[in-house]
């Protein structure tokens, strides 16, 4: 199967959204990610939920929804209501995980949990068998453009064991500092699904940089 490409719209034009979702549409990128920040959890405020309602009306593909919020389970339904079809929680914001990932289930999507760099990958042993995703945080959460964190690479190779010793399947997906190089070490490592911000919407050409992403194995 080949990578998963999610672009990030943190790193799109804010006045230009529709134009960019439009692009995302036409081009071979698999979701949209969507970083929903709330000030608290982490230092910046992002996407709210008329955006996200926004978005959905014009993407033809998934809704990858991040939420970097601390108080996650009273907008659960509100986010499926929106349009989101992946929902991700951070394992640092979440005191009963395992409720709040049977909740976005239940709401009919699918659940993920994101690490911070600092998060042993093992904390996730109990829960990973009911996971749709784990979420590699590759850079520090809250801004966009950071320089990659190497050791993520071998927190996916770490994630990865997991999910085969656990016999879950869940996807392992890498957000921050993603482009050609670190692209391929995190593909080479067992990352089925990269999120590219910056490094897509930078480019001279996005539609060619995400099929440069996408081609990566």
């Amino acid at each position: 199967m080949s990578v998963i490409i999610s672009p990030s719209l943190l790193s799109c034009d804010f006045a230009n959204v529709q134009r960019d979702v439009e692009m995302i549409n036409a081009s071979s990128a698999d979701w949209f990610h969507i970083d929903v920040m709330d000030g608290v959890f982490v230092p910046n405020i992002s996407f709210g939920l008329p955006v996200i309602e926004a978005i959905k009306r014009h993407a033809k593909k998934p809704l990858d929804v991040h939420l970097m919020i601390q108080n996650v389970d009273p907008y659960i339904s509100d986010f499926k209501k929106a349009g989101a079809d992946i929902l991700t929680v951070h394992y640092e914001a979440c005191t009963h995980l395992h409720r709040t990932i049977q909740v976005i289930k239940a709401e009919g999507m699918k659940a993920g949990v994101a690490l911070n760099p600092h998060t042993p990958v093992d904390l996730l042993q109990d829960i990973i068998a009911d996971l749709d995703l784990v979420l590699i945080m590759s850079v520090n959460p809250g801004f966009g453009g950071q320089k990659f964190i190497n050791n993520a690479v071998l927190r996916v190779e770490q994630t990865k064991n997991l999910i085969h010793r656990t016999g879950s399947h869940a996807l392992v997906e890498v957000d921050g500092g993603v482009n050609l190089q670190t692209g391929a070490e995190l593909v080479e490592a067992g990352a089925d699904a990269l999120v590219a911000g910056s490094f897509v919407f930078n480019s001279k050409d996005p539609l060619a940089t995400i099929a440069d992403l996408k081609a990566l194995k």
